[in-house]
C-alpha cells in the first residue's frame, strides 16, 4: 500500500529507454525527478523495454509506456497490485498508416526488386539500355481500383482505411469490436465485410491492425490465408504473433500468397523476393516519438499529482476535479459493497465526504474520493485492510 505523500514531495519518474525530450518536458523539475538510474521510483516510464519477468518495487505507483501495445509489460501482475499501465493509443497512427501506405505501394510497383536492379547498374556498359530491355520484369499495377481489407478499425485501421479509399481503392473492414469513435472517424464509403473470411476473400490488399492478445494470436492461420486470393498482398504492421508463421509460409511456398510485407522480418526469409521486410520502422517517426511520450507523460503526471486515469490499458478512465481538502485514490477488486466499506471507514475516522467519483473495468475497480479534512493515518490503515482494496493513495 501506498504511504501519503506531502504536497511539497517529488515524484521520482525511472526511464528505461530514450523518452522524447518533448515528453520529459511535460514533467518539470523540482516537482518531478527523471531519470534512468533512480532507485525507489514512483513511476516507470519506458518504451521498448521488456519489463516480463523483471521485478518492479513496491515504491511504484504507476507504469507508462510511450506507445500503444504493451506486450512488454506485466499488466495482469501490476492489476493484482492496483497498479494502472498506461500507454498511447492513436499516438503513432499516422505513422503507421504512411508506412502501410508505403507497402502497398513497395508491393504493388515491385519497387524492392526495382531498386536492386539499378544498383547493378554501374557495372553496366550500356546503363541506359539495360533498363529499357529490363524494366518489363518490374511492371507493377496500380491502387486505384483495387479493394483493400481492414482488419481492426482502431485508431491506425480508421487512418489506413481513409487514406486508402482517398487514393481510390475500394475499402472494407471488419471489426466486431469497433468503438463509436472509430465509427464517426471512419469515412462512410468503406464497406462492411460479414466476417473474416469474407474480407479475406474480397481483397486484393489484406492489412491487419488488432492488438496482440490471445484471441488475436495466430489470427491469420491457415484456414483464412486459404480464403485469400492467389495474387492478394498481405501487410502485417500491428503484431508478429497475429501471423500464424508456419501457415504463411506454406502459403508463400504454395503460391497462394503474392506478396507478404511485414514490420517483423521472418529470419529464413530475408532474401525471399515475395517477402518485404521492415526493421519495426511503424512508429519510428520523431512526430510519433514525440506524440506518445507527450501523451503519457501527461497521463502519469495527472495521475501522480490527482489521481486521475486517463489512457491505460487495465484502468477505468477516471477524471474528477478537486474539491474539499484532500484526496484519495483506492483501487480494489470489482466486489459487491466496496463503497459502503470505504464509506463506513471515513466515517468512523471522522472523514466527511466531500464528493466521490467510483468506475470499473472487468474484475477491476477504482474510485477518486476527496474529503473535507486531513486524511489521519489510521484511515488509511483501515482503508489498506479492507479485503479487496489493492491500492490506496492520498493525495
Amino acid at each position: 500500500m501506498n504511504e501519503p505523500m506531502s504536497e511539497a514531495a517529488r515524484f521520482r519518474i525511472r526511464t528505461h529507454n530514450a523518452i522524447a525530450a518533448s515528453g520529459l518536458e511535460r514533467l518539470p523539475s523540482p516537482r518531478f525527478e527523471v531519470g534512468p538510474a533512480l532507485s525507489a521510483p514512483d513511476a516507470l516510464l519506458v518504451r521498448s523495454a521488456d519489463l516480463n519477468g523483471e521485478p518492479i518495487e513496491k515504491s511504484v505507483k504507476a507504469v507508462a509506456r510511450a506507445g500503444a501495445g504493451t506486450n512488454n509489460i506485466p499488466v495482469a501482475a501490476l492489476s493484482a497490485r492496483g497498479i494502472p499501465v498506461f500507454n498511447a493509443p492513436g499516438a503513432n497512427a499516422n505513422a503507421v498508416k504512411e508506412l502501410v501506405v508505403a507497402g502497398m505501394l513497395l508491393a504493388a510497383r515491385n519497387l524492392p526488386g526495382a531498386l536492386t536492379f539499378v544498383r547493378t547498374l554501374g557495372d553496366v556498359d550500356d546503363a541506359e539500355a539495360a533498363m529499357e530491355s529490363n524494366k518489363k520484369h518490374f511492371a507493377g499495377r496500380e491502387l486505384s481500383g483495387r479493394t483493400l481489407g481492414v482488419i481492426g478499425l482502431g485508431a491506425i485501421g480508421v487512418r489506413v482505411a481513409n487514406a486508402a479509399y482517398a487514393l481510390g481503392m475500394k475499402v472494407i473492414g471488419f471489426d466486431p469490436h469497433m468503438t463509436v469513435e472509430g465509427a464517426w472517424a471512419l469515412s462512410a464509403e468503406v464497406g462492411k465485410a460479414v466476417d473474416l473470411a469474407d474480407l479475406l476473400a474480397r481483397s486484393d490488399f489484406v492489412s491487419v491492425h488488432v492488438p496482440l492478445v490471445e484471441a488475436t494470436r495466430g489470427l491469420i492461420n491457415a484456414e483464412a490465408l486459404a480464403h485469400l486470393k492467389p495474387d492478394a498482398v498481405l501487410l502485417n504492421f500491428a503484431r508478429s504473433g497475429i501471423i500464424d508463421e508456419h501457415a504463411l509460409r506454406a502459403a508463400l511456398d504454395a503460391g497462394r500468397l503474392a506478396r507478404y510485407v511485414t514490420d517483423f522480418p521472418l529470419k529464413d526469409r530475408l532474401h525471399d523476393p515475395r517477402v518485404i521486410a521492415l526493421p519495426h520502422l511503424g512508429a519510428s517517426t520523431a512526430e510519433a516519438e514525440e506524440n506518445c511520450a507527450v501523451m503519457v507523460a501527461d497521463d502519469l503526471r495527472e495521475f501522480l499529482e490527482h489521481g486521475n486515469v486517463g489512457h491505460s490499458v487495465n484502468f477505468p478512465r477516471l477524471r474528477m476535479s478537486r474539491a474539499g481538502r484532500a484526496r484519495l485514490a483506492i483501487a480494489n477488486r470489482n466486489v459487491p459493497n466496496m463503497i459502503g466499506q470505504i464509506s463506513h471507514v471515513l466515517g468512523a475516522n471522522q472523514v466527511n465526504i466531500a464528493q466521490m467519483h467510483n468506475a470499473s473495468r472487468g474484475e477491476l475497480a477504482y474510485n477518486l474520493v476527496d474529503v473535507d479534512s486531513p486524511i489521519p493515518p489510521e484511515a488509511i490503515r483501515d482503508l489498506c485492510g479492507i479485503e479487496g482494496v489493492l491500492s490506496v493513495r492520498a493525495l
